[in-house]
C-alpha cells in the first residue's frame, strides 16, 4: 500500500524546494477539487510507493485563506499517513506555531528544521534533541537548498508512517485541558480517538466551519459555550487569544532550552540589505533600474542573441551546427519546404492551399511566436531569481507606501508578480485580499502588467522600430504600474469603491542565493506553457488568419488570392470595417487592427498575425518600421497591453467577480482606458516628436483634461446604499 506523506510549512519555509528535492521530475500539478488553488503531488524519488504532497504554505489551521482552507481539509479530513513539517531555523519561534497545531491532529509528524546552513553560517545552535524531546516527534535537521539532511528526513517520515504513532498533543492549562474534556465529551466522542482532540480544540475557539461539519445541535452548542465562557472570565480573555497565547508561551520556553543565539539583537545580513533596497526614498528607483538591468539581459543582451539567432537561422534559411562548414542545418522553413516537395505538393490547385497552410500560416505564424522564446526563458529566468533570493516580496513591501496612496495595498501587487507569469493565476490570487471592494479593484487591474503572453510582441515592436532597446520593455512594465496607480486613484473615489484600504501585513524572507536547477526548473515550467499554447490556440488561429487572409471575393467568385491582391481577403474586409475607429490612434490599418482583435484569443497571436500579414516574402520588421511611426508603435503597444486580457483570462475575472456585470464592467473599463491612453500617447507623441498637429489632438486634450478631473476631484465617502453592489452582482 502506498505512503502518503503531506509537507506542511509556513510561506517562505523551503517547502517547495524540499519537495522539489524528494520528488524531482517525478511531479504532476493540478487543482484542489472545487478551487482553483494548485495541488502538487509527486512521487518519491529513492522509494517506491510513497506519495508525497505539497501542501500551501500556511500559518496556522485557523483558516482563513483558500491555502489554509485547502489545507487543513486535506489533513483533517484525508489523515494523510504521515507529516512532514518543515521550519525555517532562522524563524523557529514563528515557525512553531503551526507545529504545534500540527501535533494535535493525531497524525505521525516527523520536524524537518530547514536552512541549517544559515543558521550555522549565522553562529546560532539549535538542540534538535531537546527540541524532539519538547515536541514528542522526530526532528531532523536539514538544508534543501543543498541538499543536506533531505533523504533523512523522508526516511524519518516513512518510518513515521509505518509506526503509526502519533505525538502527544500539546499540554494547555488545567482550565483549558477541563474545558477541552469537557467539549470531547460533549461533542467530538463518538469520532476516532485520535482526531478528538483537534476538533475539541477547534470548538473552543468557536471556529465555525468545524460546528458546521460535525452538524452540532443547539443544545450542544450552548453547552460548550458555557465551559468556553467559564475558561474566558478565568483568565480574562477570548477563547482563540487563550489558545494563542498559551503556544507561544510554551514555545517561548522551548527556545530558551533548545536554541542559542551567537549575537542576540544583532542586525543580520538581511537586515542590512533591506536598510538599502527597502529605504523609503532609495527604494523604488533601485527596483527600476533592477527591471531595467532585468529587461536589458533578457531582451538586447543573451535572449536578443539568442531570440535572433532563433529568427535568423533555426526560422530561417538555416546555420552551421557548432561553426563547422561542413555541418549546414537547414530553417524550419526550407525543410517544411523540402517536405512538401518529396510529398510532390504541386503549386497549383489543392496543393498551393497545403503550402499556403503550413508555410505561410503554420511556419510563419506559429514560428514568429515560437522565435521569442529564448527572450522569454531568460525573462523567467531572471524573474525567478528575484523570486527565490527574496528581493520580490521586499517590492510588495516597497509598493505597499506607494499604493496605499492611491487606494490600493500591497497586497495588490502579489496578484501582479504572479500576473508576470500569466494573468489568469495573478487574477486568481487576488482571493487572498480580504476587501471586497479592494478584491475587485486588483481583479480590474492586474492584468494591466505584462504577462509571458504580451512579451513577444513588446519584443517585436521594440525590435522592430526601437532597434531593440530595452528601455521600451521597462517603459511597458512601468506603464501597467502606472495604469493600476492611475486607476486606483480613480476607481477609489466612486462609491463602488470607496472605503479604508486592506491591512498589509507579509512576512520578509532571508535573502537566500537560489539553487540553479530550481531556477531552471521554474523557468522551464513557464516557458513550457507558453510553447504547449503555441502548439494548440496559436497553431489554430494561425491557421485561420492564413485562411481569412488568403480567400476572398472578386469578380470571378470566391477564390484563393495572389500576394498582391491581399486587400481582397476576408480579413481585410472585416479589419476594414472597424479599422476607422482606431485612426485616431496611429494605426487605423486593417493589418494592425486584425492583429489586436487575434489578441483576445491569446496576446501571442498579434505576433503570429503579424508575422502572417506582415511577413509576405520579405522581413516583417522590415514591414513594421514601413507601416508604424515611433509615435504610433507606442500607441499600438500601450493598447494591446491594457486592454482586455485574453478569453482564458476574462473567464478566470467571471470566476472571481462572481457576476456577469462586474465582468463587462472590467472589460468595459480595461477596453476604453487603454483607448484613452493610446490616443494621448498617439496624439501627444506626434507633437512632440514631428512639431504636426494631428486631426485627433483636440480630443487628446479633451481626454486628459476629463483624466485629470477624474484624479482630482474629491473622494466619495464609503457609505454606499446596501443593494447597490447587489445589483452590479445579479
Amino acid at each position: 500500500m502506498d505512503i502518503r506523506i503531506a509537507l506542511a510549512g509556513n510561506p517562505n519555509s523551503g517547502k517547495t524546494t524540499l519537495f522539489n528535492a524528494l520528488t524531482g521530475s517525478n511531479q504532476f500539478v493540478g487543482n484542489w477539487p472545487g478551487v482553483t488553488v494548485e495541488k502538487k503531488e509527486g512521487r518519491l524519488r529513492f522509494r517506491e510507493g510513497v506519495t508525497v504532497t505539497d501542501l500551501p504554505g500556511i500559518y496556522s489551521l485557523s483558516p482563513y485563506t483558500p491555502e489554509e482552507v485547502v489545507a487543513r481539509r486535506y489533513l483533517a479530513e484525508e489523515r494523510p499517513d504521515a507529516i512532514l513539517n518543515i521550519v525555517d531555523g532562522t524563524n523557529l519561534e514563528r515557525n512553531l506555531y503551526l507545529t504545534t497545531q500540527l501535533t494535535e491532529l493525531g497524525i505521525p509528524v516527523v520536524v524537518a528544521v530547514n536552512m541549517m546552513d544559515a543558521v550555522e553560517k549565522s553562529g546560532d545552535r539549535i538542540d534538535s534533541a531537546a527540541l524532539a524531546k519538547r515536541l514528542g516527534c522526530p526532528v531532523v535537521e536539514i538544508s534543501a537548498l543543498k541538499g543536506r539532511g533531505v533523504a533523512e528526513a523522508a526516511e524519518a517520515a516513512m518510518a513515521a508512517a509505518r509506526e503509526g504513532k502519533a505525538p502527544p498533543p500539546f499540554p494547555y492549562s488545567g482550565a483549558v485541558e477541563h474545558a477541552l474534556a469537557h467539549i470531547e465529551e460533549a461533542a467530538v466522542h463518538h469520532l476516532p480517538g485520535a482526531q478528538q482532540r483537534w476538533y475539541a480544540v477547534k470548538l473552543f475557539e468557536r471556529d465555525q466551519r468545524v460546528q458546521e461539519a460535525l452538524g452540532l445541535t443547539a443544545e450542544q452548542i450552548a453547552h460548550i459555550e458555557t465551559d468556553i465562557a467559564a475558561v474566558e472570565e478565568a483568565m480574562d480573555d477570548d477563547a482563540e487569544s487563550i489558545i494563542t497565547a498559551e503556544r507561544y508561551g510554551c514555545i517561548t520556553g522551548w527556545m530558551s532550552e533548545c536554541c542559542r543565539k551567537s549575537a542576540p539583537g544583532a542586525l543580520s545580513l538581511s537586515d542590512r540589505i533591506d536598510r538599502v533596497v527597502t529605504h523609503r526614498l532609495w527604494g523604488l528607483p533601485i527596483f527600476a533600474v533592477v527591471m531595467f538591468l532585468v529587461y536589458s539581459v533578457s531582451m538586447m543582451g543573451v535572449g536578443a542573441a539568442a531570440t535572433d539567432w532563433a529568427n535568423e537561422s533555426l526560422f530561417g534559411e538555416g546555420f552551421y551546427l557548432f561553426g563547422l562548414e561542413n555541418c549546414w542545418v537547414s530553417g524550419v522553413p526550407v525543410w517544411f519546404e523540402r517536405l512538401l516537395d518529396a510529398l510532390h505538393v504541386a503549386d497549383s490547385g489543392v496543393g498551393a492551399v497545403i503550402r499556403g497552410v503550413v508555410l505561410d500560416g503554420i511556419v510563419a505564424g506559429v514560428g514568429a511566436v515560437l522565435g521569442f522564446v529564448p527572450q522569454m526563458l531568460v525573462l523567467f529566468f531572471m524573474l525567478a531569481f528575484l523570486e527565490a533570493c527574496g528581493y520580490m516580496a521586499r517590492i510588495a513591501f516597497v509598493l505597499d507606501r506607494v499604493f496605499r496612496k492611491f487606494g490600493l495595498s500591497g497586497k495588490s501587487f502579489i496578484p501582479m508578480l504572479i500576473g508576470t507569469g500569466c494573468g489568469i493565476p495573478g487574477i486568481m490570487a487576488s482571493r487572498t485580499i480580504e476587501n471586497e471592494r479592494d478584491r475587485r479593484m486588483t481583479v480590474m487591474t492586474t492584468t494591466f502588467i505584462p504577462c509571458g503572453a504580451k512579451v513577444p510582441f513588446i519584443a517585436m515592436i521594440a525590435g522592430a522600430i526601437f532597434h531593440g532597446g530595452a528601455w521600451v520593455t521597462t517603459l511597458a512594465y512601468f506603464t501597467g504600474m502606472a495604469a493600476i496607480i492611475v486607476s486606483g486613484i480613480i476607481l477609489k473615489k466612486t462609491r463602488l469603491f470607496a472605503g479604508d484600504v486592506a491591512p498589509f501585513v507579509m512576512e520578509l524572507p532571508a535573502y537566500r542565493l537560489p539553487t540553479l536547477p530550481n531556477l531552471l526548473r521554474s523557468a522551464w515550467e513557464r516557458g513550457w506553457s507558453f510553447i504547449r499554447k503555441a502548439g494548440t490556440i496559436i497553431l489554430l488561429s494561425t491557421v485561420l488568419v492564413w485562411f481569412a487572409s488568403s480567400f476572398g471575393f472578386t469578380g470571378e467568385g470566391f477564390r484563393m488570392l495572389e500576394e498582391e491582391e491581399l486587400h481582397l481577403s476576408l480579413l481585410s474586409a472585416l479589419g476594414s470595417a472597424v479599422c476607422g475607429l482606431f485612426a485616431p490612434l496611429g494605426w487605423g490599418n486593417w493589418q494592425a487592427v486584425v492583429a489586436s482583435v487575434t489578441g483576445l484569443i491569446a496576446k501571442e497571436n498579434i505576433v503570429s498575425t503579424m508575422g502572417v500579414l506582415y511577413g509576405g516574402e520579405g522581413n516583417v520588421y522590415t514591414a513594421l518600421a514601413e507601416s508604424f511611426t515611433a509615435a504610433s508603435a507606442l500607441s499600438f503597444l500601450v493598447f494591446n497591453l491594457l486592454c482586455a486580457p485574453c478569453f482564458a483570462a476574462i473567464g478566470a475575472i467571471r470566476r472571481e467577480m462572481n457576476s456577469a456585470r462586474w465582468t463587462w464592467f472590467a472589460v468595459g473599463y480595461q477596453c476604453v482606458f487603454a483607448y484613452a491612453v493610446a490616443l494621448m500617447v498617439y496624439q501627444f507623441g506626434c507633437l512632440l516628436t514631428t512639431g504636426a498637429h494631428p486631426l485627433g489632438l483636440a480630443a487628446a486634450v479633451i481626454v486628459l483634461a476629463g483624466l485629470l478631473c477624474l484624479l482630482l476631484r474629491p473622494a466619495k465617502r464609503a457609505g454606499r446604499k446596501e443593494g447597490e453592489d447587489a445589483a452590479m452582482a445579479a
